[in-house]
């Protein structure tokens, strides 16, 4: 399949240990959706999410430029999932993040909220291959990847929106090395 979805979440997150009884949850999910055959990125989306049982942090907010009442004005998770489904097909398209913390932060809070799985088991860990492709000893963080690669890095590290449209970059910066293979690697 040639359109995939590029997918990166920032989460409510503490500077050192979280304060008792608040989980990490997701507090926004950026979709780039990518034209592998066409070679291009062909739409970009943030969904900002409520969270239910956490708050955002100064040290979050300092981190990703979102506040409370920013995500407060977001759909539920329970929301984001559906649209994630309804709209960009993702229960049925590939899909690609930069290492497994997006695709585990997904399965952990599906299972603690009771709200099916959005996304196809068809998975690719972009870090993986990035990393094979390029022949290194440790796998980069995404700034990193970009300078590697040679791209600048778009919009605000730590935005969701962003960062996937950067992570699709990348992608596309393997595809066109012919070291993009979409196959549920992770």
């Amino acid at each position: 399949m040639s359109i995939i979805n590029v997918v990166d979440v920032e989460a409510t997150c503490w500077e050192g240990n979280p304060p008792p009884g608040q989980p990490n949850e997701i507090i926004e999910i950026g979709l780039t959706v990518v034209d592998l055959a066409a070679g291009v990125r062909t739409a970009r989306h943030g969904i900002l999410v409520r969270p239910q049982r956490s708050r955002v942090s100064p040290f979050c907010t300092e981190l990703t430029g979102l506040t409370q009442a920013e995500v407060d004005t977001g759909l539920t998770f329970a929301q984001a999932c559906k649209a994630l489904a309804a709209e960009h097909d993702a229960g049925r398209r590939p899909w690609v993040s930069w290492g497994d913390y997006d695709r585990n932060q997904f399965m952990r809070q599906c299972g603690a909220a009771g709200v099916e799985y959005p996304f196809s088991q068809d998975h690719t860990n972009a870090k993986v291959v990035f990393t094979e492709s390029h022949g290194l000893r440790k796998r980069p963080g995404m700034a990193q990847a970009l300078e590697i690669a040679g791209l600048p890095l778009e919009g605000r590290h730590h935005r969701g929106e962003d960062d996937a449209w950067n992570i699709a970059a990348l992608v596309l910066h393997l595809r066109d090395r012919g070291d993009w293979v979409s196959a549920g690697r992770s």
